[in-house]
């Protein structure tokens, strides 16, 4: 099946400048002209890629960033543009500082209130499946750029795209994330991951907050090369995780509610999905889908049916694939069996893993890890009680009924 990408390669091109410079934000005299030659091969690398750029935030943001660096270095635009690697700084000698101004971590200002900050989590995964702040869990459409996160501090936005030509199956394919100017402690920093690049740093090359005096508090780390970063904004108290698996990328964040609820007019703000949730005409009832999945998956041993997925997961197989990384027959058990015979891709399996991993890491409350309860909210009046089977409703009726007689 065809690739789905984006044609603007900026991506590319930051991750080829940071290779050419990485370790080298404090050069020496001798080694600014290297530093000038990368510089100019990454300013060709943007040119070439201008057209069909328009209108993407990091393209517009490296330009920008590019010259500006020229001039901090005094860098001229004509000359040599090979791109040839940096000698990398000792170990311990890097871009972080270890002398932030309180204000720039945000859990040690705790000490002057009552009480510790209460955390969040929310993420995104698979085709997609979304937990919000709330612990709410649903399973959406949403194709195309989406809010995640929009707050004073920072907006997160995603981009899903159909999994199979023709398929309603989505699956994120772009991510990103922009940290807002906060005070001394960091610049505006923006980051992008799309399907086949997840870069261990920000659009302008950066791997941390910038050259404000708190700019360690804002920084990448790369856990896995191309799978698994993480950022820390300790000025927010926010740690993020982004991951790719097989084609498709992951979200997870953990926030603390101070900071979720930072909006200026929370009344008129627009979506914001970890906070809000999707769009009720854009929720899958997933209960439903997976009853209909099963009732398929039996009919489809007794006869012919509608084409199947490339690997051709029936329920029982799924059921089988899934319990191999998820013994526990909750909602990421339930989300890896839809999304395996929705696309037939193993790799939804592991995403699911790893959102239940990311959730054991970020979540503040260990007795909320795992979700059972329904996925759709209820429109007023079809409401029924959480997580709540109508047999054991009947089973209740019938007690207090003996109980009568």
């Amino acid at each position: 099946f065809p690739t789905v990408t984006s044609p603007c390669k900026i991506l590319k091109c930051n991750s080829e400048f940071w290779a050419a410079t990485s370790g080298s934000h404090h050069l020496g005299a001798e080694e600014a002209p290297e530093f000038c030659t990368a510089l100019r091969a990454y300013a060709h690398c943007t040119r070439r890629t201008a057209r069909t750029c328009r209108g993407d935030l990091a393209y517009h943001s490296a330009v920008h960033g590019i010259d500006d660096l020229m001039v901090q270095h005094n860098c001229s635009k004509d000359g040599p543009t090979s791109q040839p690697r940096l000698r990398t700084l000792p170990p311990g000698d890097s871009q972080e500082r270890s002398d932030s101004p309180e204000i720039c971590h945000y859990e040690k200002s705790f000490h002057k209130h009552s009480a510790a900050p209460n955390y969040t989590h929310c993420g995104l995964f698979g085709d997609p499946h979304l937990r919000t702040f709330t612990d709410t869990f649903q399973t959406c459409k949403v194709q195309g750029a989406w809010p995640l996160i929009d707050n004073n501090y920072l907006n997160v936005q995603v981009t899903n795209t159909p999994v199979l030509p023709g398929s309603s199956a989505t699956a994120t394919s772009k991510l990103t994330i922009i940290f807002k100017s906060f005070q001394e402690c960091v610049d505006q920093k923006v980051y992008q991951a799309e399907m086949d690049e997840l870069p261990a740093a920000f659009v302008d090359g950066s791997k941390n907050g910038g050259d404000k005096h708190g700019a360690n508090s804002l920084k990448i780390t790369e856990k896995v090369s191309g799978q698994h970063i993480e950022i820390q904004a300790k000025y927010i108290g926010t740690t993020i995780v982004v991951r790719q698996v097989g084609r498709y990328l992951t979200f997870a964040v953990r926030m603390p509610e101070e900071v979720v609820n930072a909006v200026e007019d929370r009344d008129s703000q627009g979506l914001y999905l970890c906070l809000r949730g999707c769009p009720l005409n854009q929720q899958i009832d997933f209960q439903a889908v997976r009853s209909a999945q099963a009732t398929e998956g039996r009919a489809r041993r007794k006869g012919p049916s509608l084409p199947a997925p490339p690997e051709a997961f029936t329920y029982e197989t799924a059921t089988a694939k899934c319990r191999e990384k998820l013994p526990v027959e909750d909602l990421y058990f339930q989300s890896c069996v839809f999304d395996l015979l929705t696309t037939g891709d193993v790799n939804f399996m592991l995403a699911a893993y790893y959102a239940f991993e990311d959730v054991k890491m970020l979540h503040s409350n260990k007795d909320k890890l795992h979700l059972y309860e329904r996925t759709r909210v209820l429109t007023p009046g079809n409401a029924a009680p959480t997580g709540t089977r109508p047999t054991l409703w009947v089973a209740l009726l019938c007690l207090c009924w003996l109980c009568l007689l």
